[in-house]
């Protein structure tokens, strides 16, 4: 199913109240529409899901096991847009406070949505208009409609394009999460049917991107072909932001501390220590028991400043009474690090797991040298309260059990010396 041709929310709505009171003749009246209305909404909906959702009985109608996979879906999207009515009316002095649960209908047209958060990221409406195959026009009529009912603007309009005000940064987080939801009903019912499909997109930070990561989609594109993977190494924050809008299925990579506030959930997968690393050839590779005095006059390759990687090595230098080295080079690229490494007498502090191949041919040694209260824990990232597509827990359970996988080598490596 294209984005732009989601179910229509209107329909979910009647489907939704239809599952809630078993009646079409008692939702007509809570929708305030006629029953051949809401009877039309069911029948275009289902055609749409290419499944029944309703059996109809006597007693009333009951959700078909189709039928509640929808529901279940509905829910979080309504949930959703609920919260942001609520917020909507809350910026209009004087205007009549939102009805508990109900939802007005300039927030009922999918494609109305789509236009916002599209513009949202493009920042620019004659793209957005593009993008959809519409006029400029119609996507401005659009954005005004919203605006009027959020009772706010949500651009600002300037020569560097549209840009969100702080008021449509918390509209387009709502619309965001409700139309993720939207786009993973089709992915259900497929799932219903014994078929895995979809888009998955993980947000992959730098220890999990050589091993785990790869192992992981390796697994699940040999098992299921219909499913799509993209991975995004965006800063830390930057994927945390898409997380919460439900854009990043998860993030994959070592673990920061989270609250309960933080609307976040950690799974820890698996630890790993840090290690200094040298090309094969570098004077301090044969060398045993390194000392950091003896490190402190490296050339250093260093992740950037307050980088929880920085930070623990920092730490192992004040520890031990010496100053702090400066960083020759400041860089969390593997392909940049790699480079250096191989062709110059630098050191670089990172997780074996990062350059794993260049250490298992030999082209990279590790130097010996204890580096203690330097582990870092390495996971999953979720929102809490998160209901993963069908394909988006196909990844999760395969980057499981490949971690299970890596852990088990990991203990065989140490075992073996």
């Amino acid at each position: 199913m294209d984005n732009r041709d989601q179910l229509n929310l209107s329909h979910l709505r009647a489907f939704r109240v239809v599952a809630q009171t078993g009646s079409v003749t008692r939702s007509a009246t809570t929708l305030f529409r006629a029953q051949s209305v809401v009877t039309r909404s069911l029948q275009e909906l289902e055609t749409a899901v290419g499944e029944s959702l309703f059996e109809r009985r006597a007693a009333g109608m009951l959700p078909t096991p189709a039928g509640r996979v929808v529901l279940q879906r509905c829910e979080r999207i309504f949930a959703e847009l609920e919260t942001l009515a609520g917020w909507c009316a809350s910026q209009q002095t004087g205007r009549r406070a939102t009805k508990v649960g109900a939802v007005p209908s300039f927030l009922l047209n999918t494609r109305r949505l789509q236009l916002v958060v599209a513009l949202a990221r493009h920042r620019h409406m004659p793209t957005t208009a593009q993008a959809f195959g519409i006029s400029q026009p119609a996507v401005s009529n659009a954005i005004r409609i919203l605006e009027a009912g959020a009772g706010t603007p949500l651009f600002h309009r300037s020569p560097r394009g549209s840009l969100l005000t702080a008021e449509g940064e918390t509209f387009v987080l709502h619309v965001r999460r409700a139309l993720n939801e939207l786009r993973h009903i089709s992915d259900d019912i497929a799932a219903l049917r014994g078929t895995i499909q979809g888009q998955v997109t993980v947000g992959a930070l730098p220890l999990a991107r050589t091993l785990i990561l790869p192992q992981a989609i390796a697994r699940v594109a040999a098992q299921y072909p219909g499913v799509k993977i993209t991975t995004d190494e965006s800063a830390y924050e930057t994927l945390v932001a898409g997380l919460r809008a439900g854009d990043i299925d998860f993030v994959l990579g070592a673990l920061r501390p989270t609250d309960t506030g933080s609307g976040l959930v950690n799974e820890r997968l698996m630890s790993e220590d840090l290690v200094v690393l040298v090309r094969a050839g570098h004077p301090l590779a044969q060398v045993r028991n390194v000392t950091f005095a003896q490190l402190a006059g490296a050339q250093w390759i260093l992740p950037r400043s307050y980088a929880p990687t920085r930070l623990l090595f920092e730490g192992l230098f004040k520890r031990h009474k010496l100053k702090v080295p400066m960083p020759t080079v400041e860089t969390a690229d593997l392909a940049v690090i790699r480079g250096l490494l191989l062709q110059t007498d630098m050191v670089a502090v990172l997780s074996t797991q990062q350059l794993y191949y260049e250490c298992m041919t030999g082209q990279l040694s590790i130097v010996d040298i204890a580096m203690p209260d330097t582990r870092r824990d390495i996971g999953i990232v979720m929102r809490a309260g998160s209901v993963p597509s069908p394909a988006a827990r196909a990844m999760i359970d395969a980057v499981r059990l490949t971690a299970d996988k890596v852990r088990t080598m990991a203990g065989v490596a140490k075992a073996q010396g």
